[in-house]
């Protein structure tokens, strides 16, 4: 089967308008996101597969694209 990531049940994304940033919201954490990572949460709703995800970004960085992709699963943020 191929791996469709998603937000956790207990993670949000929110704007931040005081930081003028993207919030990953945590149990017991905040993390603030950059705009690239940022772009690839929020393409993270179940509809698209990772292999989607990485392909929605330039050949160069596809390779950071996949490691953030097993970093936030790893921290448990995406299911």
């Amino acid at each position: 089967m191929t791996w469709r990531p998603a937000l956790a049940p207990s993670a949000m994304l929110r704007h931040d308008p005081v930081r003028q940033a993207e919030l990953l919201i945590v149990p017991e954490r905040i993390v603030v996101l950059n705009e690239e990572a940022a772009a690839i949460v929020a393409l993270c709703d179940g509809t698209r597969t990772a292999q989607e995800i990485v392909a929605e970004f330039p050949g160069e960085v596809a390779g950071d694209v996949v490691e953030f992709l097993d970093r936030v699963r790893g921290e448990g943020w995406l299911r």
